[in-house]
């Protein structure tokens, strides 16, 4: 139980630490906290709470029926499709009630209603970058469509049916702490959860920074700097696909060179973003490689590690479909998971979707701006933002041909602009229906289908893996992609015309894909869909290290079992320290070392390239790569402005293994020319102090020093894990790190029985003073999964099923 420990602390003085990352104080009062009738003692759930229960809905179409087994797992039987949605609904909110809520509350810019004015540049941001606006043009695609705004509107019945039975003593117990009440559920909450996702996933960008870098380095430096071919990449469709001519004639504007390298640095300031390396691993082998010879399908997809987890573990069941899996609590459906027919798993697509454009306006007013020679008229929205304790804020946000003006002399966020005026392109503002595809694939039979879905996948974009029990497999890089050329939307484009706007988006059958190959699987993890042949630009940031372990270990797998695949997932091996550990061990001056140096030289040299818990080796050369890179490009970096992109540490290593006299190597500070023995050497003796607190902290094994741990949303640790004892991290299959890492790991082996196993570094309760609200971490940071149970009608008296809910009208 937490209870007890929350108790004490409050008692004596108690900060919460929003997911902003900002501190407040308590703000209900104590002893309402602690009345035995309404506080938070109500919130200590007895090991023997019983969750059976019969309930009466008018709203219901007929029975529905949910098991719940030993993990706290529902298992949904409904006779009508739209009252599974419902129940669903109400399930999520009583078990998930407070994160839904905080998640929608943040995504569109209200936690300052909650928290106070040390949100309000939070909520500004995200209403200047359209959330809602994004959110209410998606809900009207939504509702366009009659089946997606029946499920919806069942869902949202659902939860409100729950939030109408709570009283002040059954609130979830963040409700007590942060002094509030729930609202009711709408369907543009699940519409802004739905943004929520794609801001976590499709809004990540450099522009700023990548505008700053191009204008502080000459055009061959930044050329060797930040280079557009990755040599060492394993694309997700394999190298030499031949690709179609493009059906989108693209044209680059004629100055584009001038209009990029002599734009004018700006100071900036790092705003708040998502995490650059939400990603995932997903594949499929087919029966041809598997023991059983049926495919298997595999998944992990990379995001924060939160208490309560993102995920919901859960079976539907209605005449028309049977699905297990992962949901949102928030939205309807299963997302990742597999029915009678099929399996299915997404990865992070990873393309910019997410533009910068100068606008000109014709005076502060912003009534007109410039655009095609002529003086346009500007759109307003005004934003009404409540902020707790204090004053409302009325925010007006210019919206242009672009979209919304999120940086101008009001608002620099935390990107000061100097006075000039940026309006954000995103992909995400444009209506679509996202939910539509996740489900048609809960009910999807075949590959036909599968496609069928994907189509109205729009953003963010994802990489679907697919197999079927008739033994196809199949990747698609699917989402609705701009069409862009070479470097469009690395930088900030001006926005005085058309000429720098998106000319289209890639067609449905111009994303790349795989289907049936002959090397017998299909894998993402992140990297470039494509290599240099095909025809529309692609981007950057791409991680490459995890792709090329998955696909040297899946070419060579023969006769696989789930167990092997369940091993893949949660291998520590480091691609990226075996390409630079070469380069370490053979130009480090071993002869300048003193004693001290060469203790952690020698763990260095010992090493076998695994990141397992207890590597002292893998510490090692995670400080030795960070001291090494600054030695590489800090001199280069000394006078550059605050905010600026740093070279990708595969482009470093691209560099060096290209060019032994890669030209940063030499500091431009001193006289003499610095060589790569150099400033490895300089790299290890850098690394000394770093690593001998560690050591003397006992922390230098990898798993005490990565401290990899699971927490609460709040930041409150008596609700948060301890640190745990997991390998793996960046560049690792098992990419676990500090904060973020494998949020739900599948195997789904698609026999004529479909076995299947998971597990998810959370539980099923978002109570913290539940048993089932972390009973499932320890068991994912060791390797170890559940079997996953399709229940089956006739199997109500199983052993499994501790608990029975009965919904009728």
């Amino acid at each position: 139980m937490r209870i007890l420990p929350l108790i004490i602390s409050t008692a004596i003085t108690t900060a919460l630490v929003v997911t902003l990352n900002t501190n407040i104080l308590l703000p209900a009062p104590l002893g309402k906290l602690l009345s035995p009738q309404h506080g938070i003692w109500q919130n200590a759930e007895n090991k023997n709470t019983n969750f059976s229960a019969d309930l009466t809905f008018p709203t219901l179409r007929g029975k529905v029926e949910v098991y719940l087994d030993e993990r706290l797992v529902p298992h949904v039987f409904a006779e009508d499709e739209n009252d599974v949605y419902f129940v669903q609904g109400y399930l999520h909110a009583k078990f998930r009630l407070w994160q839904m809520e905080l998640q929608t509350l943040s995504a569109a810019g209200r936690a300052s209603e909650v928290v106070g004015k040390i949100a309000l540049t939070h909520d500004r941001e995200f209403r200047r970058l359209g959330m809602v606006y994004a959110a209410e043009a998606s809900l009207k695609e939504m509702e366009a469509d009659p089946v997606t705004k029946s499920l919806c509107d069942a869902y949202t019945a659902g939860v409100n049916a729950y939030i109408a039975t709570l009283t002040e003593s059954s609130l979830p117990l963040e409700y007590k702490l942060l002094g509030y009440r729930p609202e009711n559920w709408t369907n543009l909450k699940s519409s802004i959860f739905l943004k929520y996702m794609s801001q976590n996933l499709a809004s990540g960008e450099e522009d700023f920074e990548m505008t700053n870098a191009k204008s502080f380095f000459s055009k061959e430096d930044f050329t060797k700097l930040f280079p557009l071919q990755q040599d060492s990449l394993d694309p997700i469709i394999p190298r030499g696909t031949v690709y179609s001519k493009p059906s989108i004639p693209l044209t680059v504007p004629s100055d584009v060179d001038s209009v990029y390298f002599n734009n004018k640095a700006m100071a900036v300031t790092q705003e708040e973003k998502p995490d650059k390396d939400n990603g995932s691993n997903n594949w499929a082998v087919s029966g041809y490689k598997t023991k059983s010879g049926a495919p298997i399908l595999c998944n992990d997809p990379h995001l924060g590690l939160n208490l309560p987890s993102l995920w919901f573990e859960m079976q539907l069941s209605t005449p028309t479909h049977n699905v297990y899996g992962v949901s949102f609590p928030g939205a309807p459906g299963i997302i990742i998971g597999y029915n009678d027919s099929c399996a299915w798993g997404v990865t992070n697509g990873g393309r910019d979707v997410r533009d910068y454009y100068e606008i000109k306006f014709k005076d502060d007013t912003r009534q007109e701006y410039w655009f095609d020679s002529a003086w346009q008229k500007t759109e307003f929205r005004y934003e009404t933002i409540k902020v707790k304790d204090s004053a409302t804020y009325q925010d007006t946000v210019a919206y242009t041909i672009f979209g919304p003006v999120m940086y101008d002399k009001t608002f620099s966020g935390n990107r000061t602009s100097n006075g000039r005026y940026f309006a954000v392109r995103w992909k995400a503002h444009d209506p679509s229906n996202e939910l539509k595809a996740f489900i048609q694939l809960d009910h999807a039979r075949n590959y036909q289908d599968y496609l069928a879905a994907l189509k109205h996948m729009k953003t963010p974009g994802q990489n679907f893996a697919f197999a079927s029990k008739t033994g196809e497999i199949a990747m698609r890089t699917q989402g609705e992609w701009p069409a862009k050329w070479k470097g469009q939307g690395d930088f900030i484009m001006p926005g005085t015309d058309r000429r720098y706007m998106w000319q289209g988006m890639i067609p449905f059958n111009e994303t790349p894909f795989q289907y049936n190959p002959e090397r017998n699987f299909v894998s993402s993890a992140n990297q470039s869909p494509a290599d240099s042949a095909y025809p529309y630009y692609l981007g950057r940031g791409f991680p490459i290290f995890r792709g090329i372990t998955i696909n040297r270990k899946l070419q060579a797998m023969t006769n696989i079992t789930p167990q092997d695949m369940m091993a893949l997932q949660t291998n520590n091996y480091n691609v990226f320290a075996e390409m630079a550990m070469p380069l370490f061990l053979k130009n480090i001056k071993e002869n300048n070392l003193n004693e001290v140096e060469k203790k952690y030289f020698n763990l260095l040299k010992s090493w076998d390239y695994n990141n397992a818990p207890d590597s002292k080796g893998a510490t090692v050369f995670w400080v030795l790569w960070d001291n090494f890179s600054h030695a590489v490009y800090d001199d280069e970096y000394k006078n550059a402005p605050k905010v600026i992109m740093r070279p990708y540490e595969r482009d470093l290593l691209q560099g060096i293994l290209s060019d032994s006299a890669y030209k940063f190597l030499d500091n431009i500070e001193t006289t003499q020319k610095e060589s790569l023995r150099d400033d490895v050497t300089l790299a290890l003796k850098n690394s000394i102090t770093a690593l001998e607190k560690a050591d003397k902290a006992e922390r230098l094994e990898w798993a005490k020093y990565k401290a990899t741990r699971v927490s609460h949303l709040l930041r409150l640790s008596p609700f948060s894990s301890s640190i745990l004892p997991i390998g793996g991290g960046l560049h690792c299959i098992n990419a676990a790190k500090t904060d973020h890492g494998p949020s739900w790991r599948m195997v789904v082996s698609l026999t004529s029985h479909t076995t299947a196993y998971g597990v998810y570094p959370g539980g099923q309760s978002g109570n913290p003073g539940s048993r089932f609200y972390d009973n499932f971490i320890n068991k994912w940071a060791v390797g170890e999964y559940y079997t996953l149970w399709m229940m089956s009608k006739g199997e109500e008296k199983d052993k499994r099923i501790k608990w029975t809910m009965n919904f009728s009208k």
